[in-house]
């Protein structure tokens, strides 16, 4: 216990100091507030960390609108009529449902009783609405992550079962939608499901979307050695997925998430970032990122987890690149994982800043 408050009390310095790094050619160290030599991420056009979207990875302007007119009118049809539209087999429907049930689990949580009133009309006005079915299970899935009293709890059981239940009627009216098996993936990590139940589970995400990395980042944390499985299973799975994946899929990138799951609390050895376990994670994330289409969806996701890493292997101007397109958007891992997200993303984002500048970089080096 004493090493975790050590951890939180270090973390917190970064969080407060992290603004004022002085960039120094060759090193990065802290100087005092106000100093002229400390790295500010607004030189170079990045929003202000008060300014962040938490909500999603990356831009969404379709899913912002119908946020923003659910939001404000306090009726469904407009999430509706856009998950509708939106590709049963594609990433951008998972995400944009996930989108929709944290929404209404962030209303419940600040209007307790009569939040996500919307929600609660769009399934008794439409309970035939498949995209319904899939925000409201969705919804249940977050409560229990979130907000039912921690893993292991009753609420936190009940919540999960009540989840399978929706995510199991989703299915059913919409046979070919890989996205409720998708949101059980996140049940049966909480329900400690047997591994021949999340073989079934898993072989019907695939029959229907296999290349799906959303999917095979939900199975990942399954596999993980936190939780049912160990770091080898997560590995074999990630190399295999990497392995067997179309020219242009992001699938290349999950040996990374995989070492990000199975990352110790503690980082002790100094070298780590260093491997060559790392190296060939990232690098593998790094051609994922280049070859990928660049309005994949999970482009962003996949960003995100890279500034993590190039930043604590010190490839200053790698991570700066990361920065570029993810920035104003935090709603993903590593961040995600944070109590305060856009505060871990800043942090990290200043770091950015001031390992590029002290090895030369400018904004006006930093490509548009």
């Amino acid at each position: 216990m004493e090493i975790l408050w050590f951890v939180f009390a270090m973390l917190m310095i970064v969080f407060v100091l992290g603004p004022y790094i002085r960039r120094r050619r060759g090193g990065v160290r802290l100087v005092a507030p106000g100093s002229p030599d400390a790295a500010d991420p607004a030189n170079y056009g990045f929003d202000r960390q008060e300014d962040l979207d938490i909500r999603v990875p990356g831009p969404d302007r379709d899913l912002m609108d119908a946020l923003d007119n659910v939001r404000r009118t306090g009726r469904w049809q407009a999430a509706s009529q856009l998950l509708a539209g939106t590709p049963q087999e594609g990433e951008l429907r998972w995400q944009r449902v996930q989108a929709f049930g944290g929404a209404a689990a962030l209303e419940l949580v600040q209007q307790p009783g009569v939040g996500a009133q919307w929600l609660k009309a769009w399934r008794l006005e439409a309970d035939e609405d498949a995209g319904g079915a899939q925000v409201h299970a969705e919804l249940l899935v977050q409560q229990a992550w979130r907000h039912s009293g921690g893993v292991g709890s009753e609420d936190h059981r009940i919540i999960l079962e009540e989840a399978r239940e929706g995510c199991r009627r989703a299915a059913l009216l919409a046979p070919g939608d890989p996205v409720p098996y998708i949101t059980e993936l996140a049940i049966a990590r909480g329900l400690a499901y047997p591994e021949a139940e999340f073989d079934a589970l898993w072989a019907n995400v695939i029959d229907r979307a296999p290349a799906h990395m959303g999917a095979h980042l939900a199975a990942l944390h399954y596999l993980c050695g936190k939780w049912h499985g160990s770091r080898e299973k997560a590995d074999a799975f990630a190399h295999a997925a990497a392995a067997r994946a179309p020219q242009g899929s992001l699938l290349a990138a999950l040996p990374m998430f995989s070492l990000y799951e199975n990352l110790p609390d503690v980082v002790l050895v100094g070298s780590f970032y260093q491997s060559a376990a790392v190296t060939r994670a990232v690098e593998g994330a790094l051609y994922a990122v280049h070859t990928a289409r660049q309005d994949d969806p999970m482009l962003a996701h996949v960003r995100h987890l890279l500034l993590l890493f190039l930043v604590n292997m010190e490839r200053w101007a790698e991570a700066m690149e990361q920065v570029r397109h993810v920035d104003g958007y935090v709603g993903a891992l590593p961040w995600s994982a944070s109590q305060d997200p856009a505060a871990q993303y800043a942090v990290y984002r200043a770091l950015a800043v001031a390992g590029y500048e002290a090895n030369g970089g400018s904004p006006a080096t930093l490509p548009n």
